[in-house]
This record gives structure tokens, C-alpha cells and sequence, in this order.
């Protein structure tokens, strides 16, 4: 599909942050741009505002003054909805309410005739919106990620009745613009906001269960997992009244299904008006003065002189060479009928989390000295992870476990024994969520890990990094979780186990 030409006029209502930035893309990519808002001094700031996002690209040299003087002549400000009869398109960036938009949408359906319609509502279903129309084929999302000039994850978003062919230029038109466009089903949360919701969850559930500090908590995602905040700053950046919104939003939308209920600790900051960056307190304070917990690493212990790998896995190899680098001498041996691949220091057994306890483990495989470490983006490369002991293990069970861990060039954070740890237990969820909405068509597998990295930045696409685990033991450890809780958020997706009994993986 041909994109909208440069030539045709693009429209945006709403004058705020997101208004302004769509305002500020589009006029960047050679569009004539009406702004227009009800209140004549917002069109002022968002102007000012595009200006300086200009200004600050001047300023780094990635555009001259000629090109910024250009840009800023094609938005103009709109005094009334009449002066947006002649748009191509019109983009709708005002408050989440739905009678709000029926009733604009109602006028320009009017007003513009012959442009396509699109709302960049994050929340609100399209085909409601798209319900008071008398044409709602020529409604369509067009959901932008903040700071709009920045973030290239765009959601095409359809409804009931949209078509193909709107969706499609849409999609050519974002392209065009220098963005990352997906196309989604008009369903609670559409990609990023649905899948994103056990980020959130999984965290503040193990915060929950006093695992560990939030500080130590965000280090295990940020600097183990490779995200690039943790749950905790990045909701404390968001606004815990914001996220905790959405995850409402998104949790009455599909009828209380608990893989979004909602956290009572986030409840009690928002009512407690701690709702991070902006409040100056959330998890973390904020601030003249405010001093960051720093995460609470486990002391220096001596290095094992040997240690055994049994059975085979991506993680003990890498953890073995990083030991063999360090001088530990790693001999290789069979494993045991019973065993699971592990790290074994003496009578020590080191392993990665399965979704159980490692007190339930211990227990399952009659071995009381054991300890779990976590899933980390990269067992070659990464430079701290997460363990937990058995309560069952003895002192030097874990004294020897975390030195080795050391050895091979790991700073451990020491986390209660919770069931599948953090990192391990939030891909799996993040990979059954991102298979959910495949299986239920909200969008194709490459879109939602598409959605996820270029929407949120995750160091990789969900789906893909289940593929890289292995199916398998995704599956278990989300079996072993719903063993554990006995919650069915924890719940296997049908799609994700077909694909694993096939031995097909989630992304071709």
C-alpha cells in the first residue's frame, strides 16, 4: 500500500505531549501539519515545544537550521475543527474518555469527509470509539509511544469494522515517517500495554513475598536480564498512578482475569499520592538530597579450586568456560537419572531455576544442599545474577555455591527462596502473554516481539527469547509456578504448548 503523500495535509487535535510530538513527526516527514486544540495557549507550548526538540537536534548536529526553520513553517496552528476539512488524515491525541472521542470523531466524520480517522487512545477500544460513527471503516489507531519523535514503536490498531485498506496506508505512512509500525487487533492493551502487564506484575508479586529490597530487585532485571530500567524505577518513572491505571484498565476489560490483577502495594502508594518521579517518592525517592538504595550484594567468598558440570546445558557451558578462565579446574561428568543439569561443588548443587522453590526441589530430588541461580541475557557476558538456597541447604551449601558463582566473574544478589526467582519467572510470563495474544489473533508473533523491543526497549523480543530457552522449559517453569500458587495467571498458553509439542518454536 502507498503511503499518504508528503503533499497531503496531516491533522492532529490535541495540542499536549503526545499531540505535539505526532505533530513534530509528521511535519518531519515533509507533511503540511494543523494543530489544533481547544485551548489556543496549549498550541503555543506544543509549538515551543516541537521548536525545542528541534533546537536540541541542531544542537547535536543531527539537523541544521535550514531544516529546522523548514519544519517548523509546515505546523501551523488550527482555530477551529472546520480549518481540518481538507486532511488526509487526522490524528486524535486529546483525554482517554470514550464519550469525549465519539463526539469529535462524530464532527470530524463530518467535517472531513475523505480523511482516514485515527485516535492514538492507549486504552479505549476502537471499535467503540468507532460505534457513534455512520462510517467506521475510516477509523483506525494509530497509537504512538512517548516521546513520539523518539520512540519508533507505532501500533496500527484495527476495529470491528476498519479495512484493510486504511489499515494498510496507515502502516505505509508510519514507514515512511521513520517508525517501527505493527498492526493489532483492537483488544484491551493491544500489544505493548497487554503483554508488558507481568513486567509489572511478576515484580511486584516477589517484592510481595519480601524476596529481596526494590533495589536489588531492579539490578537482577537491569543489569542480569538486560532490561533497561527494573519494574520498580521504571513504574516509579511512568507514575504508579498511570500504570497502575492501565493495569485496571486492562484487568476489568478482560473480566477480572487474574494474569492482571492488579497490586495492593502499588495501591497503597497511589493512595498514599507516592507516585514516583513526579511526586518526588515512589519506591525510591526523589530529589535534592535523595540519596538511591544501592542493591545488596552477597559478601566475597572463596573460589572452589574444582567444580563438576553434570549433564549439558547453554548455561553450565558458558558458566564452565567463565570458571575454566578463571583458573577453577571443571572436570565434566555423567549426571544421574534424577538429576537436571547442574553445577556440583562438592556435595553443592548449583542450578538453574525450574519455576520451583529450591526448598521444593531440594525436597522432589532428595538433595538438601542446593541452590538456584536465575535467567540472565547472557550467560557468557553478564556480570550479576540472582540465587536463592534451599532452606534446607547448609551455610557452606551456600558459601560455596555463590563462590563459584563469583568465580566466574558474577556479582550474586541473594534473593528468598520464591518460586522461579525473577528474571526466569518474568520471560516466561512475558513469553505466555506475547503467546496469548498470537493465539487469540491480537497480532503475529514477529509483531509482538517487534512491539516489545521498539515499545519498550526489552533486550529481546519475548517470544524469541522463549525460543532461546527452550519451550520446554518455559512450559515447565510455568507449570511449576501454577503448582506452587495454584493461580491461574500461571496458566499455559494453548499456543505455546501446541508449538511446543510440535517442536515448532514461537517465531519462525
Amino acid at each position: 500500500m502507498t503511503p499518504l503523500a508528503t503533499s497531503q495535509t496531516i491533522a492532529v487535535i490535541g495540542a499536549g505531549a503526545m499531540g505535539s510530538g505526532i505533530a513534530h513527526v509528521a511535519a518531519r516527514a515533509g507533511h503540511p501539519v494543523r494543530l489544533f486544540d481547544m485551548n489556543a495557549e496549549a498550541i503555543a507550548r506544543g509549538i515551543a515545544g516541537i521548536a525545542r526538540d528541534l533546537d536540541f537536534l541542531v544542537s547535536r548536529g543531527k539537523l541544521d537550521a535550514a531544516g529546522r526553520d523548514a519544519i517548523l513553517a509546515r505546523v501551523q496552528p488550527a482555530e477551529a475543527l472546520d480549518a481540518l476539512s481538507d486532511a488526509a488524515l487526522i490524528v486524535e491525541a486529546i483525554v482517554e474518555r470514550l464519550d469525549v472521542k465519539q463526539t469529535l470523531f462524530a464532527d470530524l466524520e463530518r467535517i472531513a469527509p475523505g480523511a482516514i480517522l485515527a485516535s492514538n487512545t492507549s486504552s479505549l477500544s476502537i471499535t467503540a470509539i468507532g460505534a457513534a460513527l455512520k462510517s467506521p471503516e475510516r477509523l483506525a489507531g494509530l497509537h504512538f509511544f512517548n516521546p513520539a519523535p523518539r520512540m519508533r514503536l507505532v501500533e496500527i490498531v484495527s476495529g470491528l469494522a476498519t479495512t484493510r485498506e486504511i489499515a494498510a496506508t496507515l502502516y505505509a505512512t508510519a514507514v515512511a515517517w521513520g517508525k517501527d509500525p505493527v498492526h493489532t487487533r483492537s483488544t484491551p492493551g493491544f500489544i505493548v500495554n497487554r503483554v508488558a502487564r507481568p513486567f509489572y506484575a511478576e515484580g511486584l508479586k516477589v517484592l510481595g513475598e519480601g524476596a529481596a529490597s526494590p533495589a536489588s530487585l531492579d539490578a537482577v532485571m537491569r543489569d542480569g536480564a538486560g532490561f533497561p530500567m527494573g519494574p520498580f524505577e521504571l513504574t516509579d518513572l511512568i507514575g504508579h498512578d498511570v500504570n497502575y491505571a492501565v493495569t485496571r484498565s486492562v484487568f476489568d476489560a478482560y473480566y477480572a482475569d487474574d494474569r492482571f490483577i492488579p497490586s495492593l502495594i502499588q495501591q497503597e502508594l497511589v493512595l498514599a499520592g507516592r507516585l514516583g518521579r513526579k511526586s518526588g517518592q515512589g519506591f525510591y525517592r526523589y530529589g535534592d538530597g535523595a540519596e538511591r538504595p544501592l542493591p545488596e550484594f552477597a559478601p566475597t567468598f572463596p573460589a572452589p579450586t574444582t567444580a563438576h558440570v553434570c549433564g549439558e546445558s547453554a548455561e553450565l557451558a558458558a558458566l564452565a568456560a567463565r570458571l575454566e578462565a578463571a583458573g577453577v579446574d571443571v572436570q565434566r561428568v555423567g549426571c544421574d537419572a534424577d538429576c537436571a543439569p547442574c553445577l556440583t561443588i562438592g556435595a553443592t548443587r548449583l542450578a538453574l531455576t525450574d519455576g520451583r522453590t529450591a526448598t521444593r526441589r531440594s525436597v522432589d530430588e532428595g538433595h538438601d544442599d542446593l541452590v538456584l541461580f536465575d535467567l540472565v541475557k547472557d550467560f557468557a557476558t553478564a556480570m550479576t545474577i540472582a540465587a536463592a538456597r534451599s532452606d534446607r541447604a547448609s551455610d557452606a551449601a551456600w558459601t560455596a555455591a555463590v563462590g563459584t558463582l563469583q568465580a566466574a566473574g558474577l556479582q550474586v544478589i541473594p534473593l528468598d527462596d520464591v518460586a522461579g526467582l525473577l528474571a526466569m519467572r518474568t520471560v516466561a510470563m512475558l513469553a505466555n502473554e506475547g503467546a496469548d495474544a498470537v493465539l487469540h489473533e491480537v497480532a503475529t508473533p514477529a509483531d509482538v516481539d517487534l512491539a516489545m523491543q521498539r515499545g519498550t526497549n526489552y533486550p529481546k523480543g519475548p517470544l524469541a527469547w522463549a525460543d532461546e530457552i527452550g519451550l520446554d522449559r518455559v512450559a515447565t517453569v510455568l507449570d511449576n509456578l501454577y503448582a506452587h500458587y495454584r493461580e491461574t495467571r500461571y496458566r499455559t498458553s494453548p499456543w505455546l504448548q501446541r508449538r511446543r509439542l510440535a517442536g515448532r518454536p514461537l517465531v519462525a
